[in-house]
């Protein structure tokens, strides 16, 4: 029922430029928050970016100033705009919803930041 699918991830040099996008289906997504994550082999996963039904936003503190979120109600897609990447960026990308009880993911599209 519940789908998120990311999309958008590839290969960038430092400094560049990238855009992922969530599609999701089988719940209200104007409803519910949103969020990205990311996973670098070996390392935890961390949170990236969260934004609420109203358009509330949070950031980590590694990404302010350079990621910004946001969501597409109507198309029930959500975004990551991200500028001036840096190596440690590199990671693969999940893109989560929190319904209820419930946290959903998907399956996550990979980010590669080379020099």
């Amino acid at each position: 029922q519940v789908q998120l699918v990311e999309s958008g991830g590839g290969s960038v040099q430092t400094g560049g430029s990238l855009k992922l996008s969530c599609a999701a289906s089988g719940f209200i997504f104007s409803t519910h928050r949103m969020g990205w994550y990311r996973q670098a082999p070996g390392k935890e996963r961390e949170l990236v970016s969260l934004i609420t039904s109203d358009g509330t936003t949070i950031y980590a503190d590694s990404v302010k100033g350079r990621f910004t979120i946001s969501r597409d109600n109507a198309k029930d897609t959500l975004y990551l705009q991200m500028n001036s990447l840096l190596a440690e960026g590199t990671a693969e990308y999940y893109c989560a919803a929190r319904l209820f009880s419930s946290e959903y993911w998907g399956q996550g599209t990979q980010v590669t930041v080379s020099s």
